[in-house]
């Protein structure tokens, strides 16, 4: 097993670092690929924790390492991207063989094994420890939040941005995750929408003369009609679709298998984003606040969040493209990680996004 990496930054200090040395020497050369590490005669698909081990100094190197291209995740050399699936693949393979090859008593007759056993096999047990490592760095993200409202949205798009390109980069290393585990995961009926979500309200509208297709038609419209609450439009295209399916992904409960890049999302939105959003609990004797009198100053909105965005767009001078690209930027995050678009803050900031091409790196896996 690899030895233990030193400890990464965090997304706070990635995020000073480059946008100090942006501002006096303008766009530094990207970090060198990360080599290969050596592993000795040590196995690293032996177990989880070896294939952690050897998997985690690429995983910090894309997500956490200070970087002055916040939307490109820092590389990793061609070895060591081909060391981490042919890990990965061997890791597979050798859970499924341990609960394949003898089917006991109660599975000779056709039957399958227990979904546990399944789950087991195809990597519930890395895809959890990534979904845990997205959360401790969605975590470091919050924690490090200023405590100044009037600061927060120029602290969380460039820390978004660092870390959906990381997130996007690891997608891809594991592929494999999301070939074969994720994959078979939605075919079992796991995935962000199943079912039973979408059949006490079909189930009202089947007549007794319905036949398979036109049911089969219905579950059809009402899933489109959940895509459409994360900004699907009839008449998309297949890419434009999987864009919509990817924000539901992330909008759905942890216990929902999604693909690696809604994972990262999906945890920045419960880490980061719903404890900025939420309103706090004021302590008092309960009684009615008199309402605001004509020519007093409107109350502010009581989420940290929303009372960063009315600062930043409502106050006076200032640079305003760079106001733009900033509420831009937030909505992007906001419709990434799964945000409806009939949440406030969307309405309010969904016209600052930049075309499709410009906002492409931030929200494409």
């Amino acid at each position: 097993m690899a030895s233990k990496p030193a400890a990464p930054a965090t997304a706070a200090t990635t995020t000073a670092t480059t946008t100090t040395q942006d501002s006096v020497v303008g766009e530094a050369p990207p970090l060198p690929p990360l080599p290969n590490p050596s592993t000795g005669s040590a196995n690293p698909a032996a177990s989880l924790p070896a294939l952690w081990g050897y998997l985690q100094p690429a995983l910090d190197h894309m997500v956490r390492s200070p970087t002055n291209t916040p939307s490109k995740a820092p590389a990793i050399e061609v070895s060591y991207h081909m060391g981490v699936h042919t890990a990965v693949y061997n890791y597979f393979t050798s859970q499924s063989e341990q609960v394949a090859p003898s089917p006991g008593p109660g599975f000779r007759n056709g039957l399958s094994p227990p979904a546990q056993d399944k789950g087991k096999a195809s990597g519930t047990d890395l895809y959890d420890q990534l979904d845990r490592y997205y959360a401790d760095v969605a975590r470091e993200i919050f924690l490090g939040a200023p405590a100044d409202d009037s600061s927060l949205v120029h602290y969380l798009v460039p820390c978004f941005n660092r870390y959906s390109a990381g997130a996007q980069a690891v997608s891809r290393l594991l592929n494999y995750v999301n070939r074969h585990y994720v994959k078979r995961a939605v075919d079992e009926d796991r995935g962000w929408l199943r079912f039973a979500d979408i059949l006490d309200a079909v189930a009202r509208t089947i007549r007794e003369d319905d036949n398979r297709e036109r049911i089969h038609r219905r579950l059809r419209e009402r899933r489109t009609t959940e895509l459409k609450k994360f900004g699907y439009v009839e008449g998309a295209s297949a890419a434009e679709l999987a864009q919509v399916e990817e924000y539901a992904e992330a909008a759905s409960p942890p216990d929902r298998v999604v693909h690696l890049t809604a994972v990262a999302y999906r945890r920045f939105r419960i880490e980061v984003l719903e404890p900025l959003l939420t309103v706090p609990k004021m302590k008092g004797n309960g009684k009615k606040k008199k309402p605001p009198q004509i020519g007093d100053k409107a109350p502010m909105p009581k989420g940290r969040l929303a009372r960063s965005v009315k600062e930043l767009l409502e106050s006076e001078g200032g640079d305003e493209e760079e106001k733009g690209r900033l509420a831009g930027g937030l909505a992007v995050m906001l419709r990434a990680c799964g945000v409806k678009v009939d949440h406030p803050l969307r309405k309010k900031l969904d016209k600052f996004i930049p075309p499709p091409e410009e906002t492409e790196s931030a929200t494409t896996t």
